[in-house]
């Protein structure tokens, strides 16, 4: 079974293969170039559960997914007209088969907010995905140090990025509170093991205050599920692998997020 800490190291490697081929300073001379951001806290804080629709080619459990080789725009465009209220692109190459290419086809083929979804571990990484056309960022705080979450927290507010701040413990949900993340994920997949239980969700939620979006990501498939989560006050869900097994991928995301009033013709 592969580590956090397997992952994080083949990230470090892969970041300075890249780092010597791109240049920052050439990074930072696209984003000056860049149109305005999608608001991605915003598009969560919505009427009713929004639904963040991931695209990831393969995870390391159970190798490629059955849309890993279907185009990243057409599967986006799907996720749009199912409702999605933003779309998280996996730009892991390592482990889990992605890229910023990925992220950049994503971009070219919708309005929705973007969440980069990777392991965040230095600013480089939030100039590439400002770059590439993300309006968000992941941060892991079990992959980074307090000093480390709190610049890349900084550095991100600095280049118009959001963050989900992403922890799946009480001492991690402390540390996002300290650095007074907007947005917090809570991740029901153990880190340590890869097993999932969505109680993890409900029971860090006692201690988010008020005022905080809350997006409960992994181990999620159904609208009862969903509804649950919503029932006590979860602002949004994140949702890949399901998606990405689905044979419709836009009926799927309206199956997940869409009640029957929503659907009822008067």
């Amino acid at each position: 079974m592969t580590t956090l800490g397997e992952i994080t190291h083949a990230v470090r490697d892969d970041l300075e293969r890249r780092k010597s081929a791109i240049p920052q300073a050439q990074l930072e001379q696209a984003i000056s170039a860049r149109q305005e951001g999608r608001p991605f806290s915003e598009a969560l804080a919505g009427p009713g559960i929004g639904l963040i629709a991931e695209y990831k080619r393969r995870s390391p459990s159970v190798g490629d997914l059955p849309l890993a080789g279907e185009p990243v725009g057409e599967i986006v465009r799907a996720y749009e007209r199912g409702c999605a209220a933003a779309i998280s692109i996996l730009t892991d190459g390592p482990h889990f088969g992605g890229s910023l290419d990925d992220l950049r086809e994503a971009r070219a083929n919708t309005d929705l907010p973007i969440l980069r979804k990777d392991f965040t571990i230095d600013p480089y990484q939030l100039y590439e995905a400002a770059a590439a056309g993300a309006d968000a960022v992941l941060l892991i705080v079990a992959t980074l140090a307090r000093d480390e979450l709190d610049r890349l927290h900084t550095e991100a507010q600095n280049l118009d990025l959001d963050c989900l701040v992403e922890v799946h413990e009480a001492a991690e949900l402390e540390a996002a509170l300290e650095i007074d993340a907007d947005v917090i994920g809570i991740n029901n997949r153990n880190l340590s093991d890869f097993s999932v239980d969505l109680q993890r969700t409900f029971d860090l939620l006692a201690d988010i205050p008020a005022g905080k979006t809350v997006v409960s990501e992994s181990g999620i498939s159904s609208r009862e599920q969903v509804e649950e989560l919503e029932r006590v006050g979860v602002d949004a869900v994140l949702v890949g692998e399901m998606l990405m097994r689905s044979a419709d991928p836009e009926q799927a995301c309206r199956d997940l997020v869409e009640n029957e009033e929503d659907t009822q013709v008067y």
